[in-house]
């Protein structure tokens, strides 16, 4: 895997950063009308409310989609599978997927959340549930 670039949190995702580092997935609330957001932004895109709390989710969803990414610049890097997740409870994420090959992911696989520490960053990416779908 190429090396990783550390995150740069700023007052909007650092919460997000924070609860990784604590193996907790986070994600933005409205506290106005409810609705769950992620990547974290500073206005909901339904109300357009300002004002948000932290909630934490389950780590378990559905891949969306994926692609097995070639690094450009790397070219005896291993690939990564790219994923973007369907989480439980509603909002998507992208992330790397682990401890599978290839040939065995598909659309609607059933992932957990997993926490790495690669490159001295701790990062949060998925793993195939134990059901498999």
């Amino acid at each position: 895997m190429p090396q990783v670039i550390p995150p740069v949190p700023d007052r909007t995702d650092e919460f997000f950063w924070n609860g990784v580092a604590r193996h907790r997935l986070l994600v933005q609330q409205c506290a106005s009308c409810g609705l769950l957001r992620l990547p974290p932004v500073p206005m909901c895109g339904s109300c357009h409310a300002t004002e948000w709390n932290e909630h934490e989710v389950s780590g378990t969803g559905t891949i969306y989609t994926w692609i097995l990414s070639h690094h450009p610049s790397e070219p005896d890097a291993s690939p990564r599978i790219v994923v973007l997740v369907q989480l439980a409870e509603g909002p998507r994420i992208v992330s790397n997927l682990v401890d599978v090959e290839p040939a065995e992911v598909r659309n609607e696989m059933a992932v957990t959340v997993c926490f790495r520490e690669i490159d001295g960053v701790m990062l949060p990416l998925f793993q195939p549930a134990e059901d498999r779908r």
